[in-house]
């Protein structure tokens, strides 16, 4: 039976980082994902930073189940490429110093064109970061929305084994208009990390991300898919409400809860 391990977005609480790691620990998750853009950025991370830090989770019993690292641009833009690989490799190395293995970030465009030149280059990018993943022990995985399941995997497929892994979010293959369980069944033995974000799409065919539940994401369904290939990863709580930031992420964790 798959075990609930529950982690939480601290950004979604909208509190001073301090005050977010209590109030998760209040909440009853077992981890926090960090936020390596506003939280905490692994090029300013000493070693005396780290230690801090694993203090500061320890006392409250919590883990760090992943980094979240934003960059404006994908792997397949070359305008700055190595200094955006060179920062991802920084939180890779950061995230394992914290003791998580998974950095989250969006790919960028996955080109429909093998031929194209940004293919080329995407593939040599994720590679590169694929083997620093294997030598520091922290890897990407990439965010699910932006494409369908069946392009993504065809990329991983296309990478050298164990590159990249997925961090996979239907809420927003729901905005972008794609099955969540159709992507779940390409994608599912490189899912690392779960993210509890759901939407829905009006008769206009505008999407937007709504309460856990309250969607047409089939939670159920795609938990039970992870299941069946004996997923140990973390459920992540992540909500993107202006107002009640905390009771929002509170009834996130009490809707998993119950499915379990």
């Amino acid at each position: 039976m798959l075990q609930l391990k529950l982690g939480i977005q601290l950004e979604s609480l909208q509190l001073p980082f301090r005050q977010a790691l209590r109030v998760a620990a209040e909440m009853g998750v077992h981890a926090v994902e960090i936020n390596g853009r506003s939280e905490l950025r692994p090029d300013e991370l000493t070693r005396t930073g780290v230690r801090h830090v694993r203090k500061l989770l320890s006392d409250l019993n919590l883990t760090v189940c992943s980094i979240h690292f934003p960059t404006r641009r994908g792997y397949g833009d070359v305008d700055d490429l190595e200094k955006r690989i060179e920062s991802t490799k920084q939180a890779m190395s950061a995230a394992f110093e914290l003791g998580s293995h998974v950095v989250v970030n969006q790919l960028g465009a996955i080109p429909d064109d093998v031929a194209a030149p940004e293919w080329a280059v995407l593939l040599q990018a994720l590679t590169d970061l694929g083997r620093h993943g294997q030598r520091v022990g922290a890897w990407l995985a990439a965010r699910t929305g932006a494409d369908d399941g069946e392009r993504l995997a065809n990329l991983i497929a296309a990478l050298p084994s164990g590159m990249l892994g997925v961090d996979f979010d239907p809420g927003s293959l729901v905005i972008n208009g794609y099955l969540p369980e159709a992507a779940m069944r390409r994608l599912a033995d490189h899912v690392v990390s779960f993210r509890a974000f759901d939407a829905v799409r009006d008769s206009s065919g505008r999407g937007t991300h709504v309460q856990l539940g309250r969607g047409s994401v089939d939670f159920p369904l795609l938990l039970s898919l992870l299941e069946e290939k004996h997923y140990q990863g973390f459920v992540i709580v992540e909500r993107q409400a202006e107002r009640e930031a905390v009771q929002n992420c509170q009834q996130t964790i009490e809707y998993l809860k119950r499915l379990f």
